[in-house]
């Protein structure tokens, strides 16, 4: 046998293990995987599952290649038959989510030759089992980790920490949080469990998650996606639960993170020594506790198999102030299962259910005293509630040796509840000035404890998809079809009887809601009933078709198209904006060169176009409905009232009612939103350009280096529009949603038809000098260089490093604004005035600088350890003024949470708008904040007894207990000249350190 050829394909399985973290993937949105590779032409290759049984068998093609696609995640043996003889001793695969398992077997070749073959007995593995490798059969950039290696590590007890470990992705320090993949906003990213987006479709700002000890595997994208893929231009998150199997297996597992083993947030002081904002926090106390207990095993062995969890989630937190303080209640249950049933060897169908719903109840202590740390008796409660029921149902089946069909339809329920216990018996009463002038202060009056209205949102996806591979030869032909219908359905309504009722007084002989008052009453009572929000839905469709063509048998180019349209309906069934297929059409192009043959080393690259549809909310914004009277009567006294409680309190006496129910306030839901929104609204879009380089140094070492280039030239904003050539109605001030800097079709009521306006060079008129201008096309572009280091896990010790330069500017940074704090997507203050979008700069999620290390060391079968180190430069810090030259009219406000901003600063003569002396300010013009490093440490004890998986990890995090600030103030003036107090001053710090304890029992 040829020595060089088995050296060759022994390193070919053997090294697996050292890229497997590194390495692309090809199924962008599946909860499966493949093994492919070389094999001499007719070898029969069989895989068989380790834990279901699960048996599939290919025959190697005339070119000796072969591929096993649309595999369960998992463990496999893998033998092979030449000339019908079997190969000795099966070998142990592990297939990955999303990814390829390359097992190259021979030479390859045609005529059924022999030469260079290698027989799997003959061949050294470093590990129990080949992994999933340089992915040669893709051209994605993705990061894959596993429940088992996380366990290793200090990785906390969320799907965000995962990603984390990415290069390129951040936590941003906005004030609604959120995670950045390659400068993108927050606003831009999907997340998947099991195939089925769980994305919050009325901000895209959050998704649906399960216990963490459900996950099995998790894949993070940093871009590159496949044509399968859209609906995203920052990341993607794909995750996979755990299933059974034909053993029975079932565990025990508690989380423990009190109070006292966390360090005390900081009380932060503006430099004048004033409180911050978020006045006291260093006795906040956030103490958690988790249980869950699951099992596993079949329902049938070898046809059907179950995995169940039930988890409750135990939270007690406080929030203290100086002299107010709050305590939430949080006692949850999550339950999930994972059905498995195999059909046949060809035909399996998967049933994922569980519920997230979360209810928390809030106390509020008005008369805390932070002197001698009590508090007084509650005075009311507040409570919340979140999540759903989600499921989802996926058939796979393999049709033929060289074509698979893949089917799933789910749906996900997200929620988000704000209201009180005492909603049900208590209405808002509230006494105004005009009262109180004459009669003094009136104590005890209502019940309500919070006087807030119930805020009520559901929201719902019902997802469904068709995929297809079909092998041709040299050629993996893909294509399918997905559609998603979302639903939301947001209300507020005031508690009690759904009226508020003020308590006013007035002139005698006076007028109210054009009645005259009868004689004698100056005492009146207003009882309003309103009721905001309407349904809202968007239908996304998209089609794509995809070719992995292996050009030859070490080059694969990928070439694939994706056609995207949606249709955003209001709640009276008008649309609201809609997109055709031609609208939104993304091509992929990408290519992977297999340098050696061998798989050890692989250049890849790829370029493509990535859109996403509107938000439910931009809809909700322009489409709800509203119910809003006013009921006026005259005021009868008071009387005493009792509430559940016992406590007592006093309530107005309705009188004779006062003329008819005033419904000026109403506003049924529109059926006409011409005026609202441009016609033929063309989608945001981001184009990407990825290069890069992989290399096995052995079997243990790998390295990568990559480069991104990401730019998008595209934004749907709301703008202010007060001129619009022929037509005058524009001039009083509208805010249309327009692609702002492009030519636009607006509505003119006027002339009863459609006007084009450039609005780059029309659209706003200035006060006062008259100026006509437009708006600057928005462009964010994200440059980054990223280098990786990786020594594979050989059961003793492991260790991951990257380093990533990267540099985000633009004059917007996406769909929300973390500058200023506003997160209303597609709803943010970029074209309130040209003013805001005139800087282009660096963006609040440009982290110049990127460190990020992490590792794994077992002393021995009792002790190991785990770290990991992240480290990188902090934000730029921004000034927003208030004016802009030759205008009048405030370019931004002085509110952190409203408004836009100007990148003119008044230095003199500020009072007049003609004469005002502007000084230009820079994005970032005022330095970055400081380096943001977080070291998490972490042990593990394992029971040293044979047979029981008994298993305690206590890790500690941010270990230094840096509390960085990681967030400022960026309003740099209140009005022209004169400056905030506290500009640049801390709005948001890194947390504090804590620890838990996580006990694992496993049977």
């Amino acid at each position: 046998m040829n020595t060089k050829m088995l050296k060759r394909a022994a390193l070919t399985v053997a090294l697996g293990a050292c890229l497997g973290v590194m390495a692309p993937s090809v199924m962008a949105q599946s909860a499966s995987g493949a093994i492919a590779g070389r094999a001499n032409a007719g070898d029969q290759i069989t895989i068989v599952n380790s834990s279901t049984g699960l048996t599939r068998t290919v025959t190697a093609g005339a070119d000796g290649s072969y591929r096993l696609s649309q595999l369960p995640v998992g463990d496999y043996s893998l033998q092979v038959k030449r000339d019908g003889q079997a190969d000795k001793e099966p070998l142990a695969v592990n297939v990955s989510l999303g990814g390829t398992t390359t097992v190259n077997l021979g030479g390859g070749g045609g005529g059924g030759g022999t030469d260079g073959a290698v027989t799997l007995d003959s061949v050294q593995v470093t590990g129990s089992k080949i992994v999933n490798r340089v992915d040669v059969y893709s051209t994605e950039s993705s990061f894959n980790i596993k429940r088992e290696e996380l366990s290793r590590m200090p990785v906390d007890q969320s799907v965000s920490s995962v990603a984390l470990l990415a290069p390129g992705v951040v936590d941003s320090g906005s004030s609604f949080g959120g995670l950045s993949f390659g400068g993108s906003s927050v606003a831009e990213n999907v997340a998947y469990i099991n195939g089925l987006n769980v994305t919050d479709p009325y901000r895209r700002q959050g998704f649906s998650t399960v216990p963490f000890n459900f996950y099995e595997e998790f894949q993070i994208k940093t871009g590159g996606y496949s044509a399968e893929f859209g609906r995203s231009t920052g990341g993607v998150i794909n995750a996979i639960t755990r299933s059974g199997g034909n053993e029975f297996k079932g565990g025990v597992q508690v989380t423990m993170e009190p109070s006292a083993w966390a360090s005390e947030r900081e009380d932060h002081f503006h430099s004048d020594g004033t409180i911050d904002e978020r006045n006291r926090t260093s006795r906040d106390r956030s103490p958690l506790t988790k249980t869950n207990v699951w099992a596993s095993g079949p329902i049938m062995k070898d046809k059907l198999f179950f995995f169940a969890m039930y988890e409750n989630r135990d939270s007690k937190s406080q929030d203290v102030d100086n002299s107010e303080a709050w305590k939430t209640k949080s006692n949850n249950d999550f339950w999930g299962t994972k059905l498995d049933w195999r059909i046949n060897d060809n035909h399996l169908l998967e049933l994922l259910a569980f519920s997230d719903k979360s209810d928390s109840v809030t106390s509020s202590y008005d008369d805390y005293d932070w002197g001698t740390n009590k508090f007084g008796e509650s005075s009311g409660q507040s409570s919340g509630s979140s999540g759903g029921d989600n499921w989802s149902l996926t058939y796979t089946g393999h049709l033929s040796d060289n074509f698979v069909a893949k089917a799933m339809y789910g749906v996900n329920k997200r929620s988000a509840v704000s209201d009180s216990p005492a909603d049900g018996e208590c209405s808002i009463i509230t006494v105004g000035s005009s009262y109180t002038e004459i009669y003094g202060e009136q104590e005890g009056v209502g019940c309500h404890p919070t006087n807030d209205a119930i805020s009520n949102r559901q929201d719902k996806r019902e997802a469904a998809r068709l995929d297809f591979e079909w092998t041709l030869g040299d050629h993996l032909v893909r294509f399918g079809v997905d559609q998603e219908v979302m639903d939301s359905v947001s209300s507020t309504i005031y508690p009690g009887d759904g009226s508020t009722y003020q308590v006013l007084s007035v002139d005698a002989g006076s007028a109210v809601n054009g009645v005259a008052l009868p004689p004698g009453v100056t005492d009146i009572v207003d009882a309003r009933y309103k009721v905001t929000g309407a349904p809202v839905s968007t239908k996304a469709q998209a089609f794509y078709l995809e070719d992995n063509w292996n050009v030859t048998p070490n080059l694969l180019l990928n070439l694939g198209v994706r056609f995207d349209q949606f249709h955003n309906k209001l709640a009276s069934g008008a649309t609201f904006a809609k997109s055709k297929f031609n609208d939104m059409i993304s091509p992929r192009l990408g290519f992977s060169w297999d340098v050696k043959g061998d798989g050890s080393m692989k250049v890849f690259g790829n370029a493509g176009r990535y859109y996403t549809p509107l938000t439910n909310k931009l809809t909700d914004y322009f489409g709800g409905g509203t119910t809003d009277e006013h009921t006026y009567y005259a005021l009868d006294g008071w009387a005493q009232k009792q509430s559940a409680n016992g406590n007592t309190y006093m309530v107005p006496v309705l009188g004779q009612q006062i003329g008819p129910v005033n419904t000026d306030g109403n506003a049924p839901a529109p059926t006409d939103v011409r005026t609202a929104v441009a016609r033929d609204l063309k989608q945001v879009f981001q184009d990407e350009y990825i290069l890069g380089f992989q290399q096995a140094i052995n079997e243990e070492w790998s390295y990568g280096v990559n480069a991104t280039y990401r730019r998008m030239t595209r934004a749907v904003e709301d703008a202010r529009i007060n001129h619009v050539e022929g037509c005058d109605w524009y001039s009083s001030g509208k805010w249309p949603i327009i692609n702002p800097g492009e030519t636009n079709q607006l509505w003119c009521p006027d002339t009863n038809s459609w006007v084009s306006l450039d609005s780059s060079k029309d659209g706003y008129k200035a006060l006062g000098s008259g100026n006509i201008m437009g708006y600057k096309r928005p462009k964010r572009t994200y440059k980054a260089l990223e280098f990786q280091i990786d020594r594979a896990w050989n059961d003793k010790w492991s260790f991951n490093a990257s380093y990533l330069l990267s540099k985000s500017e633009g004059n917007i940074e996406g769909p929300v604004n973390s500058d200023t704090g506003y997160n209303d997507t597609n709803l943010v203050q970029y074209y309130d005035h040209p003013a805001v979008n005139e800087r282009f700069g660096v963006t609040f999620n440009d982290a110049r600088h990127q460190f990020k290390l992490r590792g794994a060391y077992k002393l021995n079968e009792q002790w190991s350890f785990g770290s990991t180190l992240s480290a990188r430069s902090g934000g730029p810090i921004t000034a927003f003024g208030v004016v802009w030259p030759n205008d009048n009219r405030n370019a931004g406000g002085p509110g952190e949470y409203s408004g836009g901003g100007s990148g003119w600063l008044c230095k003199a003569n500020c009072s007049t708008w003609a004469s005002r002396e502007l000084e230009y300010s820079e994005r970032g013009a005022f330095g970055r904040m400081p380096w943001i490093v977080d070291l998490g440490a972490s042990v593990m004890w394992t029971l040293p007894v044979e047979g029981i998986d008994l298993k305690a990890r206590l890790s500690v995090y941010n270990l230094l207990n840096r509390q960085t600030v990681v967030n400022v103030h960026s309003r740099y003036e209140s009005t022209p000249g004169t400056k905030m107090s506290y500009f640049g001053e801390g709005t948001r710090w890194q947390a504090p350190r804590y620890t838990n304890l996580v006990v694992t029992w496993n049977f």
